[in-house]
């Protein structure tokens, strides 16, 4: 009863006075006009290198930069807690593995086929459209640095159970991704695959492990923001980074576009990886499944 008391006392410092309402909107606000500068700087250097690599390279370390700057704020009054450093952490380590292995891709050359096709499909009209797209995924960055947040202000005493569990997730997720990229590297760095599908390790039960890896690392943060006891109602909210990151992997700006690319490129090869392999899930492709893969491509 005392601990559940201490936390209610926590929640009401960090939502009762005027002064920390304000300074979370003044924090919001910021961050919002950061991660919006960051992305047009990220629209400028695409367009000047001819690489839309650097977009994504630049959305991730800014999303973690910019994450790990949000837990730091203090919102629970007054000394940082082990907490906040935990998601720092966690934060900058998701941003560093993926961003250097974007910048790494990258700089091997080429352009994202995602990317091209937008080039292709938009015309005359790209630079403009390509700006206010990469507004959009400002947009989505400040909604996964907002959960960071949340989870850094979880005002419970010390690391409880489903902190460890949260660093347990996110570690398996940078692993898991770790693994599915250098998997697919070495399939690709292979002559004798070229033209062929990469349906060996993690790739043979998943079409995107390394999507699946992503949106774990996001449910991390949901972790170590739920409060069972209910003396943090704020956490759920934190809940709303892997939900979008699940809704653009496996509904917008991911699985879609990547494999029309795969369609166009590997046509029936691919048709046939669709009908054995599931898009996202790890397993088994499911009878439903794969009648509808069959259906959606016949």
């Amino acid at each position: 009863m005392a601990l559940r008391e201490s936390r209610r006392e926590n929640c009401a410092r960090l939502d009762g006075t005027g002064q920390d309402r304000m300074t979370l909107v003044i924090a919001v606000v910021a961050l919002a006009i950061f991660l919006s500068l960051t992305m047009a700087g990220a629209w400028l250097v695409a367009l000047r290198t001819g690489q839309s690599g650097w977009i994504d390279a630049i959305w991730s370390f800014a999303t973690g930069v910019f994450g790990a700057a949000a837990a730091l704020l203090p919102f629970a009054g007054g000394e940082i807690s082990s907490r906040q450093i935990l998601v720092v952490v966690l934060a900058v380590l998701w941003a560093l593995r993926l961003g250097i292995h974007i910048v790494a891709r990258t700089m091997r050359g080429g352009d994202d086929p995602r990317y091209r096709h937008l080039r292709e499909q938009w015309g005359s009209a790209f630079r403009s459209r390509l700006f206010w797209f990469l507004q959009i995924q400002a947009l989505a960055a400040l909604v996964l640095v907002l959960s960071i947040m949340i989870a850094a202000q979880n005002p419970a005493p010390g690391l409880q159970v489903l902190d460890w569990f949260g660093i347990a997730i996110l570690i398996t997720a940078v692993v898991g991704e770790t693994i599915a990229d250098r998997q697919l590297s070495t399939f690709r760095l292979d002559p004798g695959n070229q033209g062929k599908v990469c349906d060996v390790g993690l790739w043979s039960r998943s079409r995107h492990p390394n999507y699946f890896f992503e949106w774990l690392g996001w449910l991390a943060y949901a972790v170590i923001a739920v409060d069972l006891t209910g003396a943090y109602p704020q956490g759920w909210l934190a809940f709303a980074g892997p939900l979008l990151m699940y809704w653009l992997l496996v509904h917008a700006s991911g699985i879609p576009p990547l494999e029309g690319h795969m369609l166009r490129s590997r046509g029936k090869a691919f048709r046939e990886y669709q009908h054995r392999v599931n898009a996202f899930w790890p397993g088994p492709q499911s009878g439903a499944g794969a009648a509808g893969n069959k259906e959606d491509h016949s």
